[in-house]
């Protein structure tokens, strides 16, 4: 195969490249051998007070071998898609392997769970838009996020982007498999200002497909409507109190969760949820699960990363964890058998409740909103959460005032367990989908 521009390449040459690389990786004397195969292109634009700041175009792409010997594993990989560049590459991953630790739990996914006929979940939506096109949707974004008042008084800037890619997964169980995936944005973040002291928020939107994209207009408005509210900002004493997590900020919330139930925190007694399967980790309202298969989700795949099928399935039903997210080699590690779940889960959905932000907080009363978090205080071994947080004071279930450099404090066990509702407002812009959660009580350091 020559080397053809990133934006000429085909799918079949991507697949028919990890044919070769598996045939060669054979000759080369290996036992079994998986190959990634990727290439992708974008475009993206920034404009700041007005003029164009930067303008990029992308290509990328890369090859990845992974070789078995035996129990040994050896891994190479290039941005060089020639077949001679291949060879050298499958070459290193065999040298590497010869020379590391055997280990039985290394190896290809258990053949019976290779997908075999996997379902186009129509993630290839490319964008047509121009550079001049993008540029002027960036000034747009922000001119009307400099609009909304007088107080927004500098900028960060708004950037868009569009992005398609193509990937390949192929192993020596036979299995080649491919698909192609576009993901677009616009984002906008600005700085207020109000007697002498300043504050900054953003906002974002992102789809596979340009036409569910947030207008620019939009999200220029809200950036600049939510670095507004945060002007003339408090701290707080120290208090005990009901706090939410605003949807933006509450999948934070779940990927701790799913942090504590991923093979490798397992096999390495790392987690605060080990030996939980079968006992209530939330109350028995909480419904949790994964939707590999929605059409045009950020999170969808066909297949993970070892080629296993993605399955729909119920991590926690009635508050109880039903399983763990595992890999092949952590599935080994633990006895148990991977659950296609290699690169992290599929769009990961909480059952939302009845009521939307403003029904939360009436429901809960006083407390605190948080709607950014700072830092990365979590004990994965212990629960023990600790971040630095930004928000608002809530009394008579209404917004009082902004609160700022304060600590929000608990134990994910208890704040998992403590969780009261959970709202409609579903934020779906990324691989974990979930509304405003409300817990029943945690620490606030202040002042």
């Amino acid at each position: 195969m020559s080397q053809l521009q990133t934006t000429q390449r085909s799918l079949e040459d991507l697949k028919s490249l990890a044919a070769q690389a598996l045939e060669e990786a054979k000759r080369q004397g290996a036992s079994s051998v998986e190959v990634d195969v990727s290439v992708d292109s974008g475009l993206s634009v920034t404009a700041r007070m007005g003029d164009v700041e930067t303008l990029e175009h992308h290509k990328d792409q890369g090859l990845g071998v992974t070789i078995y010997l035996g129990t040994r594993r050896g891994s190479s990989s290039t941005s060089d898609l020639r077949p001679e560049a291949m060879r050298e590459t499958v070459e290193a991953a065999c040298r590497i392997a010869r020379f590391t630790a055997e280990d039985e739990c290394a190896g290809l996914a258990d053949p019976d769970l290779i997908s075999r006929d996997y379902p186009d979940l129509d993630l290839d939506h490319p964008w047509e838009l121009a550079p001049e096109q993008a540029v002027e949707l960036a000034i747009a974004c922000e001119a009307a996020a400099r609009a909304v008042d007088s107080r927004i008084s500098n900028s960060e800037g708004a950037s868009v982007s569009r992005m398609r890619g193509m990937s390949v997964y192929g192993n020596s169980h036979g299995f080649i498999g491919g698909y192609r995936a576009t993901r677009h944005s616009l984002s906008c973040a600005v700085i207020g200002e109000h007697d002498g002291h300043m504050q900054r928020d953003y906002w974002y939107t992102v789809a596979r497909e340009s036409e569910l994209l947030d207008s620019a207009q939009s999200v220029g408005r809200i950036a600049a409507e939510r670095t507004l509210r945060r002007l003339d900002s408090r701290q707080l004493g120290t208090c005990q109190v009901p706090v939410i997590f605003e949807a933006s900020v509450a999948r934070s919330l779940l990927g701790h969760f799913v942090g504590a139930i991923s093979g490798g925190a397992l096999y390495r007694k790392a987690s605060f949820l080990l030996d939980q399967v079968g006992k209530p980790v939330f109350p028995e309202f909480v419904h949790i699960h994964e939707q590999p298969h929605l059409k045009g989700a950020m999170g969808s795949a066909p297949f993970d990363n070892e080629g296993v099928a993605t399955e729909s399935r119920d991590l926690i039903s009635g508050g109880v964890l039903q399983g763990y997210v595992l890999a092949s080699y952590s599935a080994r590690r633990l006895g148990l058998q991977s659950t296609g779940n290699a690169g992290g889960v599929h769009n990961l959905i909480i059952e939302p409740g009845a009521h939307d932000l403003p029904g939360l907080m009436a429901e809960m009363g006083k407390g605190l909103l948080v709607t950014e978090l700072i830092g990365h205080g979590v004990n994965p071994v212990t629960g023990d959460y600790s971040r630095g947080a930004t928000g608002f004071w809530i009394e008579n279930g209404e917004i009082r005032y902004p609160v700022e450099e304060i600590t929000i404090a608990g134990n994910l066990t208890e704040m998992f367990k403590g969780i009261q509702a959970v709202g409609n407002d579903v934020d779906k812009r990324g691989n974990i989908r979930s509304g405003s959660i409300l817990v029943e009580r945690m620490t606030i350091a202040g002042a």
